[in-house]
């Protein structure tokens, strides 16, 4: 599917967005035009994972675009139909709550709000340690919420953090290519040990 334009959208999940970021790389590969989205906390903090300058620097260079990290930025990607296919990975519990319950108070849940006035696909990739506790709830709403995808999850470990679950980050871009084409990819629970 050539001439593709996919948002990419990084939430604080940040032991999760090294790995998140590769899929960037391997999107790009696939010749995707990717428009990289950060939520305001990811652009603007440094952590035991990330130098949020490097990070910044690093997504650029992949994605040759600038990155969007406001909710002004965001807002026009609805009404310029910008993307074909919204991406949001890592997707925290606190960003998968906001999603499920319209609250728009960040540039990545303005991207998905304005994004999904288009009936356009949105791909989560979840990464949270309270998914199957607080989170499950929203899980269950998005599950069953039309052009909303889930890239597939399980929990990575049951006996540390036996509320957590990861997306399988690898599956992004089939995943992405599914709900392309309005199908959830199965299995959408997988074993992650």
């Amino acid at each position: 599917m050539p001439g593709i334009t996919a948002g990419y959208a990084l939430c604080g999940s940040f032991c999760t967005i090294a790995e998140s970021v590769k899929q960037l790389e391997i999107l790009k590969k696939n010749k995707i035009n990717l428009i990289p989205i950060m939520s305001e906390v990811v652009y603007n903090t440094d952590n035991r994972f990330n130098k949020a300058d490097d990070l910044r620097e690093r997504v650029v260079g992949i994605t040759e675009n600038q990155i969007i990290h406001s909710i002004t930025g965001a807002e026009p990607i609805g009404p310029k139909k910008l993307l074909d296919v919204l991406i949001v990975s890592p997707c925290t519990g606190n960003t998968l709550a906001k999603i499920a319950n319209g609250i728009t108070d960040s540039s990545v849940t303005m991207a998905v709000k304005a994004h999904l006035r288009n009936n356009r696909p949105v791909v989560l990739g979840i990464a949270t340690n309270d998914a199957l506790g607080a989170s499950a709830v929203n899980i269950g709403k998005l599950l069953n919420t039309k052009n909303i995808y889930f890239i597939p999850f399980g929990q990575d470990d049951p006996k540390g953090k036996n509320n957590s679950l990861i997306a399988d980050f690898d599956k992004t871009l089939e995943t992405m290519f599914a709900a392309l084409s309005g199908e959830q990819l199965q299995p959408i629970l997988i074993n992650k040990q």
